[in-house]
């Protein structure tokens, strides 16, 4: 038999918008049990490596090449595994977590039977496998059914959608062990001024105005600028380190918050290196670390404008703003909040 006429693998998957990002959803018994088989059939199924992830289900960006892997658990809730599937390179990262993606998995878990749908909502608890924190989702079940519509409205995603409500718990320290992992407020890394910080992701926080830039251009001239993009490589990279996580080389974290002040009304403006690309919007767990840092003084962005008291946070990004609800209380988080949407976009089997 030729590897033409080979069968094809055949596998069950849903394909999800979760916040701003896109993915593949999977039950957990459906992959493979051995994760190099695992990766290697997540890999045929997007189409990489290849910038244009042609012959598979990405999206030829690093927000729309993502993957859930969810299972039950015996208390109730879920577990959520995620995936990060390179666009060009022969790589599947789970070092770690995703916001957007998490707010689908909430839905798909009732979809698929994992929790039972209750009348009006459906909570949902998420135990994130790849950094061990838990979040509550609270779904829209009208009638014991998943609805996907309804008048919340996120910025970089056209229309509105049902609303998922998310309480993130244990987020501080969750891949770095520390809320702020070099134990100090402020380090200078690479000649540049910058916050260290991990609340749900180990985000790198610079004055866009120390790299030389506003911070309102748009991604794509960003990513274009080659000087910019290695002074914020080499900073990445030495914060990597200074963060615990060793060499950071071919890893996806940290990534790198340029913060600057607002321009619309919010509490500071970002554009995030994730950590090649440039995000069109920013992950909420991102935007939840730059978030706390902006609330504790002695940090980088603590010096922009505003109420610094207030657990409601507006964090800008270039195609509208992200809204939280965040409190900090004696250099501990006490809550990290937020209001997100999600949409099924497909159900079936995917080939590889």
């Amino acid at each position: 038999m030729s590897v033409t006429d080979a069968p094809a693998t055949e596998i069950r998957c849903m394909q999800m918008r979760g916040g701003t990002s896109k993915g593949l959803y999977f039950l957990a018994e459906d992959l493979p049990a051995d994760p190099g088989e695992r990766d290697a059939l997540l890999l045929r199924l997007m189409g990489s490596p290849d910038p244009r992830q042609i012959d598979g289900l990405g999206g030829a960006h690093p927000l729309t090449s993502k993957v859930a892997v969810v299972s039950a658990r015996p208390d109730g809730g879920v577990d959520y595994l995620f995936l990060q599937v390179s666009v060009d390179r022969a790589v599947v990262s789970d070092q770690q977590n995703c916001g957007n993606i998490l707010v689908g998995v909430g839905p798909f878990a009732i979809e698929r039977g994992l929790v039972p749908a209750r009348d009006g909502t459906t909570e949902v608890v998420i135990h994130m496998v790849n950094t061990g924190s838990v979040a509550r989702a609270i779904v829209t079940t009208p009638a014991g059914r998943v609805s996907y519509a309804g008048a919340a409205e996120i910025a970089g995603v056209p229309g509105s959608a049902a609303p998922v409500v998310l309480d993130y718990r244990g987020t501080a320290g969750s891949s770095c062990g520390a809320l702020f992992p070099t134990g100090n407020l402020s380090d200078t890394l690479a000649g540049v001024e910058a916050t260290c910080v991990d609340n749900g992701m180990p985000v790198v926080v610079v004055r866009a105005a120390d790299l030389g830039v506003d911070g309102t251009e748009e991604p794509t001239a960003l990513e274009a600028d080659g000087d910019l993009c290695a002074a914020v490589e080499a900073l990445r990279l030495e914060a990597g380190t200074a963060m615990g996580l060793g060499d950071v080389t071919d890893a996806t974290v940290p990534k790198v918050c340029l913060v600057s002040p607002a321009r619309d009304g919010g509490t500071f403006s970002t554009r995030c290196f994730i950590p090649k690309r440039v995000h069109e919007a920013i992950g909420v767990f991102a935007a939840a670390s730059a978030g706390v840092a902006w609330q504790v003084p002695g940090t980088v962005v603590a010096g922009l404008a505003g109420d610094h008291s207030t657990r409601d946070v507006r964090v800008e990004h270039p195609t509208g703003h992200t809204d939280l609800v965040l409190e900090v209380e004696d250099g501990a988080v006490r809550l990290t909040g937020s209001v997100r949407t999600a949409r099924k976009l497909m159900d079936g089997l995917a080939f590889a």
